[in-house]
């Protein structure tokens, strides 16, 4: 039957319109001959429930709101990618929306989310704890990932420094000593971490080498003008790390079209560093969005224990750029 309502239910099943809705909201109140009479009626007939209509009864839109910085690149889809697969396997649909690292347009997407999503997934690495404070304040639940500062939820951060420490151990144990970073961008939570990182392990692995860090942005074009950089200053490296694949990736490309053969990592583990032998950080992006999720949607449930932060360790895959000179 085309364009089949609740009411043609409830007639074919003889039942009321609210016992076909309860079965469709909460059938463990609706017993179980009626329930099966009402199934059977909404197989016969087809008819798909009104997403409004069940959000209205319900209380729930059964939709997240995800804010994130940027959707480009092969970091936002894989962490997107993962979402989508825990959402999708527990009935929730994604509204997703950007800030480009500002606080006003965080705050003006999040007000045109709220009353049409359950709850929020945040992803501020910019902000800092004031901004992030008054940006998710109020009753609807939020998970960050991230983020400066917990802000009273639950937090999901990378462990840069056990990266970091990894990796230039890593570089060490094949005799690098004199180690450049490419850095992201300035205020950036990640970035900053990885900056520091790198200059507590060089301390520790090269204390009589200065540590030299390079200013990026998280591109491809900022990892190629840092070699650039680094070749007409003629300064003496021989291993780069970069914060991010992407820049690692810019990095090695220019490293090809100088001929010079260095030592090369990145962090994050995208798909295209494993086509192209980058020694690198994994993290499972999909499994962050994934668990970011699943955690939001045990809070919706009332089941979610005390807000903690979470930190994820990323694992250090060593492929071909990091071999010999």
């Amino acid at each position: 039957m085309a364009d089949a309502t609740i009411r043609d239910v409830a007639r074919r099943a003889d039942v009321s319109v609210a016992s076909v809705s309860r079965t469709l909201n909460a059938p463990a109140s609706v017993q179980e001959a009626t329930r099966a009479r009402i199934l059977t009626a909404i197989a016969e007939l087809g008819y798909v429930p009104h997403a409004g209509a069940r959000s209205l009864s319900t209380r729930l839109s059964h939709a997240i709101g995800v804010v994130l910085p940027d959707l480009h690149g092969e970091f936002f889809s894989e962490l997107v990618r993962g979402m989508d697969r825990a959402a999708s396997a527990q009935g929730y649909q994604l509204f997703l929306s950007t800030m480009h690292a500002d606080a006003a347009l965080a705050a003006q997407a999040i007000r045109a989310m709220r009353g049409r999503v359950d709850g929020l997934i945040v992803m501020a690495p910019q902000l800092g704890p004031a901004d992030l404070a008054v940006m998710v304040s109020g009753s609807l639940p939020t998970v960050l990932i991230n983020s400066i500062d917990g802000a009273g939820r639950h937090l999901l951060r990378i462990d840069n420094r056990h990266g970091v420490d990894a990796l230039i151990d890593h570089f060490a144990a094949l005799g690098r000593r004199r180690i450049v970073h490419i850095g992201g961008p300035a205020g950036n939570i990640d970035a900053t971490e990885r900056a520091d990182a790198y200059r507590a392990a060089m301390a520790r692995i090269a204390p009589d080498w200065s540590p030299i860090i390079i200013d990026g942005d998280f591109s491809e074009e900022a990892g190629a003008a840092a070699v650039a950089r680094l070749i007409a200053d003629k300064t003496p490296f021989d291993a780069i790390f970069a914060a991010n694949d992407m820049m690692a990736l810019g990095a090695l490309q220019a490293l090809r079209n100088a001929n010079l053969f260095k030592s090369l990592a990145g962090f994050d583990d995208i798909p295209l560093a494993r086509y192209l032998g980058l020694t690198t950080l994994t993290v499972r992006m999909d499994e962050l969005g994934e668990r970011a999720v699943m955690r939001l949607i045990v809070e919706l449930k009332g089941q979610s224990p005390p807000p903690q932060i979470e930190l994820v360790k990323p694992l250090l895959a060593i492929r071909a750029t990091s071999g010999a000179e």
